[in-house]
Parts: structure tokens; sequence; C-alpha cells
């Protein structure tokens, strides 16, 4: 097994699925079918979800939302999305615990540090929701900031593309694929993986990136597998 814990950073657009807008119930079981099948393998699992299928504060505060509040209902989009994978995971038998950046009890427990490494020793999956807590951060910050508080071994960004390329594939067909690049060939190249806060955390505190295709049934698996279907981000 390649990795011990985990912290899975996953989209909030991914849960969409062929849907525009919400949670797509089919996609979220899938998600917590592939999640289930490593935490049998043993692997600490600790998850941040996004909350762009429900809202995105940056484009709200484009639409005319203060972006301070903008940014609060993001972070109550990803607590939702949150729930709404705990709620698939119990329903196949694996227990998991949401935590919250911002008090919200009963809802989730107020996250610290200790209280999610202890439940994942203890087998259960944790899910850290409403991003840091504050503004202007994204999800994937918040996913770089939970990933060293919680000493994973890797951040498993799980997106609708099979890695890093050397343009958006989805817009230029003469992309290729990284099967792994430096923290610093990302800053000169310019390229899309997270925003530069994220990735310079990940970069300063050694936290490696490994981005690949999570709507693909049974890839999660073969990432903890050490299979070579992303790309490997690292210092």
């Amino acid at each position: 097994m390649k990795f011990h814990r985990i912290l899975l950073k996953l989209s909030g657009e991914s849960l969409m699925g062929e849907q525009r807008y919400g949670i797509d119930e089919h996609r979220l079981a899938e998600y917590a079918e592939q999640i289930k099948e490593i935490h049998d393998l043993g692997v600490q699992i600790g998850i941040v979800i996004g909350g762009g299928n429900i809202f995105r504060g940056l484009s709200g505060a484009g639409k005319g939302f203060d972006r301070v509040k903008g940014d609060q209902m993001g972070m109550c989009a990803t607590v939702i999305n949150s729930l709404g994978l705990s709620s698939a995971l119990g329903a196949i038998g694996v227990k998991s615990r949401v935590l919250t950046a911002i008090r919200m009890e009963p809802i989730g427990e107020f996250y610290s540090k200790w209280k999610a490494i202890e439940a994942m020793e203890q087998g259960e999956v944790v899910i850290m929701s409403a991003g840091t807590g504050n503004p202007y951060f994204t999800t994937d910050t918040g996913s770089s900031l939970r990933g060293i508080e919680i000493e994973a071994d890797v951040m498993l960004k799980g997106t609708r593309v099979d890695g890093v390329y050397t343009a958006d594939p989805e817009k230029d067909p003469t992309a290729t694929k990284f099967d792994e690049i430096t923290f610093d060939e990302i800053y000169t190249r310019g390229l899309k993986v997270m925003d530069l806060t994220a990735t310079t955390m990940c970069k300063e505190n050694n936290l490696p990136i490994y981005v690949f295709n999570m709507d693909v049934k049974g890839n999660l698996r073969k990432v903890i597998d050490g299979e070579p279907i992303g790309t490997f981000v690292h210092k």
C-alpha cells in the first residue's frame, strides 16, 4: 500500500454528475463506494469537499454579493456536501464524522487537528467542512491546510481530468499529460493545479499532491495501489 494516511480533496462540481446543479445521488454513491474500498484496506482518510455545485463565493461576488458573505455561503455549501457524503458512507456501513471549521453543533463537531487524527486512528472517515472558516480562502487552501495539519502522506486531488496537462485538455487537443511535475515547474509554466496559496502551502510543508480522475470507478484504489494513472506533484 503506497499511502497510510491521505487527504482526499473532492470538487463540489463533480458531485453534480450529469445534473447542472446540486448533488447527483448516483455520483455520491459511487464516491462512497470508492472511499469504502480503500477504507477496507486500512487507509486513514480525511476528506475536504468543495461547494461549487451549490454556491461559489467568488462568482457570487461578481453578481453583487458581499465577498465575505458570499464566501460564508460557500462554506455552508461545503457542509451540505459533507453531510451528503457522510450519509452515503453510513448507508454502506462506513463510520464517518463531519467536522466544521465554524461552530455549528449539532450539525458537525468543531474541528481540531487532534479530534480529526483520533477519529481516523479509530477507523472513522473524517470529513472536514466549512473550508478554513475564513473568507478569501478557497477550498483548495482549506484542503492544503487540513492535509498538513493531519500529517497526511499525500493530498489526493480527485478531479474530472486524469492529471496535470501542459494546457487544459478539454480546450486544447494537443495538450500532453505529465506523469510527475515539481511545484516550481507548475509556477514557471503557470499551470492551474490549485490556487497559488494552496500550492505554496503544500510546497513549503512538503505535502505532495496526486491529481487523478475520481469520476472513473476504481481509480481511487488504483492510486492507493501505486498504479501510475495520474500526475504526482512534488518538491
